[in-house]
């Protein structure tokens, strides 16, 4: 997937049409802005991160041989993808024979179901695997077991895994980490950059993160840059952050952040999520007889998907932030981004926004004062307070 929006491929009307949704992944970027833009989102896509190749790695290298010449008593695999890797780099590396051999003779836990697939995929079987698919399960496990005097290899996979080590090492383990890939800074930081001034700029709607390294390592260039303090306040009221699990969303909580997460920790439930969230937050209005829901940057009217220019959008959300109320030119000229102090740039770009509507009426000119949303009369006394 590029770095730049991706438009989906077809109208129109899925349940993230009209959002932007901002996409931080390294690793199957393309499978997540795929299902976005088959449900309508248009995808921003700039990768916080980069996955150093295993075989070039050699921390990975080192640690395979330690287990290989002193043997753990427990191993731990935390990700399909990662003990796969590992695998196949220790193949490369001719060493594949004698690690499967020393896997073969110890207690390996994994950690779901896929990964206990890849682990039988290589002719192994793990000794129990937690139906939660829960580090924190697989951590209350060993310590019922006890550990004291146990030598134990966890297989890290570019995550941090908040108290695990130390409670084991707390509980008297000797623990082997063994990194099978690691993540480093984007070679490419522009698109990075231009997603930071997309989500400060409230031209996201939500932004997704699938692992923890690319949470922080998105808080960090935020940081060197100067607008961190914009970027959590965009995250705290206007654009959604998303996370793929609880410890992805450890950076961003640790900075004040909510963050919403499926009950599964998936891909799918990620999109699935976004497409209960997303329309939820998205304001409707029945305004001259039509049904308007105002969404990033479109309108949906009467059902239909009306692409809205920015300029219109911000004027829109300006009428709709008290509906039914006359909103003056000047207050409009502020809410229109760059437009300088001519009144004049309000008429142009409200003319567009009602052709982009593509029912006039929707707004109304009240003459030397200003506009206003045509708000049904039914509607009047619901929103006289806003």
């Amino acid at each position: 997937m590029d770095d730049e929006q991706q438009r989906p491929a077809g109208q129109d009307c899925g349940p993230l049409a009209g959002f932007t949704v901002g996409v931080t992944a390294a690793r199957r970027a393309d499978e997540l802005g795929a299902l976005l833009q088959r449900r309508g989102a248009v995808v921003q896509h700039a990768p916080a991160l980069r996955i150093v190749p295993l075989a070039d790695d050699s921390e990975l290298l080192a640690a395979t041989k330690e287990l290989i010449d002193q043997a753990p008593d427990i191993v731990v695999a935390t990700t399909a993808i990662g003990f796969r890797g590992w695998i196949e780099a220790a193949d490369g590396w001719g060493l594949g024979e004698a690690l499967l051999g020393r896997l073969r003779g110890v207690e390996l836990l994994a950690r779901g179901p896929k990964v206990k697939g890849a682990v039988r995929a290589q002719g192994l079987t793990e000794e129990w695997s937690p139906s939660s698919e829960s580090m924190a399960e697989v951590l209350d496990r060993l310590l019922e077991e006890g550990v004291e005097g146990r030598r134990i290899a966890v297989q890290l996979h570019g995550e941090p895994l908040p108290g695990f080590v130390e409670s084991l090492r707390a509980a008297g383990a000797e623990v082997v980490g063994v990194p099978v890939y690691r993540w480093m800074p984007p070679e490419d930081i522009g698109p990075v950059d231009r997603l930071l001034d997309a989500a400060v700029t409230r031209g996201l709607d939500a932004l997704t993160f699938t692992s923890a390294p690319a949470a922080a390592s998105l808080l960090s260039r935020a940081e060197v840059r100067g607008l961190l303090s914009e970027l959590l306040a965009a995250l705290h009221h206007d654009v959604l952050p998303a996370c793929v699990g609880p410890v992805t969303a450890l950076p961003l909580q640790a900075h004040g952040i909510d963050t919403v997460q499926p009950e599964r920790f998936r891909l799918g439930p990620l999109v699935q999520l976004l497409c209960r969230e997303l329309p939820g937050r998205a304001r409707t209005l029945p305004i001259a007889g039509h049904r308007v829901e105002i969404r990033g940057h479109a309108v949906m009217v009467d059902g239909a998907l009306r692409p809205v220019p920015p300029a219109g959008m911000s004027l829109l959300r300006a009428l709709s932030r008290r509906p039914g109320w006359v909103v003056a030119r000047a207050e409009l000229l502020r809410a229109l981004p760059g437009a300088g102090r001519d009144e004049h740039a309000v008429e142009t770009a409200m003319a567009r926004l009602r052709t982009a509507l593509g029912a006039p009426k929707l707004i109304q000119t009240v003459v030397k004062r200003g506009y206003r949303l045509a708000l049904d009369p039914a509607a009047d006394s619901k929103y006289a307070d806003a």
